[in-house]
């Protein structure tokens, strides 16, 4: 870390290890606003998708779901390459590859060669010059489930992203091992952060898993949940602050959480055991955006208080 980033981040300074846990955009802008902190940064990504050009290729040919993975290694790509161009190449067209993006397709193709996921991820992070580390939540294939109240089971985030009543519980539709090298990640870190993100589809995922809970658990990292800048147009969007919380410690152990970083308008009061945040997150350019060196500088803050 550079004497300028250090000064302006002399809190995040002293930390040894910080681990991201989440999906898709949300934790990809997470990694990016916290870039500077390279090898000590890792992100924990979940693997549950089932939409897009991810959801058609473990339709025809299995796996688990490399779109976050993939998103969140554009995002904190430190320049633009032709390899990073190469890797965010999405057909077009009506033929059967049209929507396809060329990273999923070759990290696949890696899968297919029954390479590690993980050591795919880090060949793919060597030819972006990517020095965050990135690891899938497991690296066995699994799809979230949602248990609604009438006892009906729905499987499958884009099925979940559209219902219409809160489910009773998220779990996975099958039980999968954490990546040994993500536990161990956890176990040595000194900050963990969950979201932001889609609650459900991103940030729940990975708490499913019971030997990442039992990390988390007895970690001695502090806990910290950003926020999103706005309610999640889901069903997700029902849910407040405090419910999210509740369903994050229902997870990982009550009061675990030890920190929210949320915005100004969000004045719910939560639980005392809880070091709150309120601050102004939003991006400049596009509203709906956490600004990097906002987030990254509210990060700062919080672990100097806690």
């Amino acid at each position: 870390m550079t004497a300028q980033l250090l000064k302006a981040h002399p809190n995040l300074a002293t930390l040894d290890k910080v681990v991201a846990i989440g999906g898709g955009h949300g934790l990809g802008r997470l990694l990016s606003s916290l870039s500077f902190l390279k090898e000590q940064l890792t992100g924990i990504v979940a693997t549950t998708d089932n939409g897009g050009s991810t959801g058609k290729i473990r339709e025809q040919h299995g796996g688990i779901a490399w779109g976050d993975l993939r998103n969140c290694l554009t995002q904190i790509t430190v320049k633009p390459t032709v390899a990073s161009a190469l890797f965010e190449y999405r057909f077009a067209g009506a033929g059967e590859l049209s929507g396809h993006n060329l990273g999923n397709l070759i990290l696949k193709a890696l899968e297919d060669m029954h390479i590690r996921p993980l050591e795919s991820l880090n060949l793919v992070r060597n030819l972006l010059y990517v020095r965050v580390g990135l690891m899938p939540m497991s690296e066995q294939p699994v799809h979230l489930t949602a248990n609604l109240p009438s006892g009906e089971v729905i499987i499958g985030e884009v099925s979940i992203d559209a219902l219409e009543e809160l489910p009773y519980s998220l779990s996975l539709d099958s039980k999968v091992s954490a990546t040994p090298e993500a536990l161990e990640e956890i176990k040595q870190a000194d900050l963990i952060l969950l979201g932001p993100g889609s609650f459900f589809t991103s940030i729940m995922p990975t708490l499913l898993i019971e030997e990442v809970q039992q990390a988390i658990l007895h970690s001695q990292a502090n806990v910290v949940f950003i926020d999103n800048l706005a309610k999640e147009h889901g069903i997700a969007g029902l849910l407040s602050l405090s419910d999210r919380i509740h369903w994050i410690e229902n997870q990982i152990g009550e009061q675990r959480v030890n920190g929210v970083i949320t915005v100004v308008e969000e004045q719910e009061i939560l639980a005392d055991h809880l070091q709150v945040l309120r601050t102004e997150l939003h991006a400049d350019d596009v509203y709906y955006r956490h600004d990097r060196q906002r987030l990254s500088q509210a990060i700062n803050q919080l672990v100097g208080k806690l």
